[in-house]
């Protein structure tokens, strides 16, 4: 048995237990003891394998559910700053508002105004707890989902922006061409809310920028001939941030190993060269 799939045992008999009587402290309890934090990464398999049982318990019991995450991430930062092992409870609550929203419609747009407030908590893990739910919603409403996310891309909301680009750059959703285009036009957006502003020195702005880092090429790999295509026209702008971006990316071995004659003419191009 493999962890999460232990994880998901123990969840089951607390989450029956709540239903029964209501008491949510024993979730908290295990969520708080088995968090690994303090520590440098935080138990993933057991937020991932929480966000699937509560999804499943939704079905049938989707208002106590919904409660019970959401009341995960009133957790505060001043009651769990960064690597206090009470702030992995807003980050399973952040996925789990995800997954339930995923399979809900009464429960969808509620998902996506809790998700897009939380986008601005200070404590890291949160914001990527945001892009975890965001693509919960992907996984089970792409069109939507993608198409309501571009309202998130607004003047100087950088830490919106990173929840977008983080969010869509999951290679399995990628595999649908459909979202990988509608993910490739988002990073279009972001793009030209970064060349149309002068305010690049605050610490959100290089959160977004360190997020479309990889973002992009994630997001290239799935659709390289377009992908490609659009770092090209990136380049053009001459843009130190923009080329920063650019470079990052082609370092990652997802490009210089799939996609080496590519690789090269951008680098060329950066270099001054031509095609």
């Amino acid at each position: 048995m493999s962890k999460k799939e232990g994880h998901r045992e123990d969840l089951v008999d607390l989450l029956n237990e709540f239903l029964k009587t209501g008491d949510e402290e024993k979730i908290i309890e295990f969520l708080v003891s088995n968090s690994n934090l303090p520590g440098p990464r935080g138990n993933l398999e057991l937020a991932d394998a929480f966000a699937e049982v509560v999804e499943d318990y939704s079905i049938g019991n989707p208002q106590k559910i919904w409660e019970l995450a959401s009341r995960l991430t009133d957790v505060s930062p001043n009651e769990a700053p960064v690597n206090n092992p009470k702030e992995f409870l807003p980050f399973c609550g952040v996925v789990a508002i995800g997954a339930i929203g995923s399979v809900h419609a009464t429960f969808y747009r509620k998902a996506f105004t809790f998700l897009r407030k939380l986008a601005n908590d200070p404590r890291w893990r949160t914001r990527e707890a945001v892009a975890m739910g965001i693509q919960k919603l992907i996984a089970k409403q792409s069109e939507n989902t993608l198409k309501g996310l571009e309202n998130w891309i607004e003047k100087n909301e950088w830490l919106a922006m990173r929840a977008v680009a983080a969010g869509v750059a999951e290679p399995a959703l990628l595999r649908d061409k459909q979202t990988a285009r509608g993910a490739l036009e988002l990073h279009k957006r972001i793009f030209a809310q970064i060349l149309a502003t002068r305010e690049r020195k605050s610490d959100e702005f290089k959160t977004l920028r360190q997020a479309l880092g990889y973002s992009l090429s994630v997001v290239i790999c799935a659709i390289p001939q377009e992908g490609f295509e659009y770092m090209q026209q990136l380049i053009d702008s001459q843009k130190t941030d923009i080329l920063w971006i650019i470079k990052e990316n082609l370092k990652k071995n997802r490009l210089t190993k799939n996609f080496p004659n590519e690789v090269a003419t951008i680098k060329r191009l950066l270099n001054g060269g031509s095609l």
